[in-house]
C-alpha cells in the first residue's frame, strides 16, 4: 500500500466477501518432516534435484492481475533462482502467510471485507489440503502470526483497527476465535479516519503480544492468558503523531527492536522490558532514501545481530544498517535497489544466506544474496513472475 488512503481504496475493490470453497488436495512435491527448532522448521529439497526448498507466496487474487491463492514455488539455495510449482486455490486474498512452529500447517489471513483465516495442511503424502476458515471479527485483515507454543493464532484487522486470536486444533486447523480488542485510544493520528491494525506478533520472552497500529501511531503490549486465549493490554507506547508505525522486529537479545514507519518515511530504534512488555521507543532516523516518503515497509535483522535491513518501497530499495551498540543503535550504510517496484515484503531464507522480495506492483519476486561478513547485499539469479505478490514465506 501507498498510505492508508491509497490502502482503503485498494481494499474497496478489494474486500468483496463471499465464503470460501475448500480447495482439492493439489500435488506438492515436497514431503514435509519434523521441524528442528519451532521459529523456523526445516523443508525438505525438491525430490527431483535435492538442492531446492520450498517458497510460499501471498498474493491478492481480486486484483488485475493477481494471483489464483496461495503460490508454491522452488528456489535454489545456492544459485539464488526461483522456479514455480503450483498453486493452492480456495483462498481469497491470501496477502500474508505464517507456518505452525510443527512445520505442517500453513495460515493465510484472507483480506477482504469480512475476514478470515485459513489454515492448509501441508500432507505428508504431497498434498495441500484446505482445512477451512474462521472470520476474524473484523475488516482487512493485514498480518497474521502464531504463538511460539503453536496453540494460538493471532490476526490483525487493518480497517477495523482490531486484533483477534483464534485456539488451534492439533491437527492445525483454526478453532473459534477467542478474543476481538478493539484499539480505541489514544486517538487516531492526523489524517486517519480511525485505528488500522497492521501487525501482531509474540515477543522473544514469549509473555507478551505487541500488536502494531498505524492508524494510532502506537504500539500496544498484550499479556496473553493461555488458558482461554485472551489478551491483557498491559502498556502501550505512543509514537509521535503522524509517524504510522507498520512493523517491528525484534533484535535476537529481545532487549532491543526496531519499527517502519510508514508515512514519516523513518525508522525507530526502541528498547524493550521482557519482563513488563513495555516498548520504548527512541528517535526517529533516516531510512536513507531522500526527501519525500517512500513508505517503509518492514525491517529484517540477521540471526547474528549484526545487521539490518528495511524495504522501502516507494524508493524500491532495500536499506542496509550496522547494528551497533548491543543492539541500541542502527548506523545508515547504503540502499539497494530491489529490482522490482514496491517492495511489500521480505524474508530470508532459513540460513540467512538470502534475502528475498515480493515486489507487488511489477509482479516479480527478487532474490540476494547476503554477504555475512559485510552483510552486503548482491543480486541473484532473476526475477521471478508472481503476479500481485504481496508476501514471501521461504523454508
Amino acid at each position: 500500500m501507498t498510505s492508508p488512503t491509497s490502502r482503503r481504496t485498494l481494499l474497496g475493490a478489494l474486500l468483496a466477501g463471499g465464503a470460501l470453497a475448500a480447495a482439492p488436495s493439489l500435488p506438492r512435491t515436497a514431503p514435509r518432516p519434523a521441524p528442528d527448532h519451532p521459529h523456523h522448521p526445516p523443508h525438505p529439497a525438491h525430490p527431483a534435484t535435492r538442492s531446492t526448498r520450498t517458497l510460499y507466496l501471498g498474493t491478492y487474487t481480486s486484483t488485475s492481475p493477481g494471483g489464483t491463492g496461495i503460490g508454491v514455488a522452488a528456489y535454489d539455495p545456492a544459485a539464488g533462482t526461483i522456479t514455480d510449482r503450483t498453486v493452492v486455490t480456495g483462498v481469497e486474498n491470501p496477502s500474508y502467510l505464517a507456518l505452525h512452529p510443527s512445520g505442517g500447517t500453513l495460515y493465510a489471513v484472507d483480506e477482504q471485507q469480512n475476514g478470515g483465516v485459513t489454515a492448509v495442511a501441508l500432507a505428508d503424502d504431497g498434498t495441500f489440503r484446505v482445512l477451512g476458515t474462521q472470520s476474524t471479527g473484523g475488516a482487512g485483515p493485514c498480518h497474521l502470526s502464531v504463538h511460539p507454543g503453536g496453540r494460538w493464532l493471532f490476526s490483525a484487522n487493518y480497517t477495523s483497527g482490531s486484533v483477534a486470536v483464534h485456539s488451534l486444533a492439533e491437527d492445525g486447523s483454526v478453532g473459534e476465535r477467542t478474543d476481538l480488542v478493539a484499539h480505541s485510544s489514544p486517538a487516531p493520528g492526523p489524517g486517519q479516519d480511525g485505528p488500522h491494525a497492521h501487525q501482531i506478533v509474540t515477543a522473544p520472552d514469549g509473555d507478551h503480544i505487541l500488536a502494531v497500529d498505524l492508524g494510532n501511531d502506537t504500539v500496544y503490549t498484550y499479556r496473553l492468558d493461555e488458558t482461554d486465549g485472551t489478551l491483557e493490554q498491559v502498556s502501550y507506547a505512543a509514537l509521535r503523531p503522524g509517524a504510522g508505525p507498520r512493523h517491528l522486529t525484534f533484535h535476537p537479545d529481545g532487549r532491543h527492536a526496531y519499527l517502519a514507519c510508514e508515512l514519516d518515511n523513518t525508522a525507530v530504534v526502541c528498547g524493550y522490558d521482557p519482563a513488563t512488555g513495555v516498548l520504548t521507543p527512541g528517535d526517529p532516523q533516516s531510512t536513507g532514501t531522500g526527501s519525500g516518503t517512500s513508505y517503509p515497509a518492514q525491517f529484517l535483522v540477521t540471526a547474528d545481530g549484526r545487521f539490518a535491513y528495511l524495504a522501502n518501497r516507494g524508493h524500491n530499495s532495500i536499506t542496509r544498517y550496522a547494528i551497533e551498540d548491543g543492539g541500541a543503535a542502527l548506523t545508515l550504510i547504503d540502499t539497494v535497489p530491489v529490482g522490482g517496484d514496491f517492495p511489500r515484503h521480505t524474508a530470508f531464507s532459513p540460513d540467512g544466506t538470502l534475502l528475498l522480495a515480493a515486489n507487488q506492483k511489477s509482479g516479480t519476486v527478487t532474490t540476494f544474496r547476503v554477504d555475512t561478513s559485510s552483510g552486503a547485499l548482491t543480486p541473484a539469479g532473476t526475477p521471478f513472475a508472481a503476479p500481485a505478490a504481496v508476501c514471501v514465506l521461504p523454508v
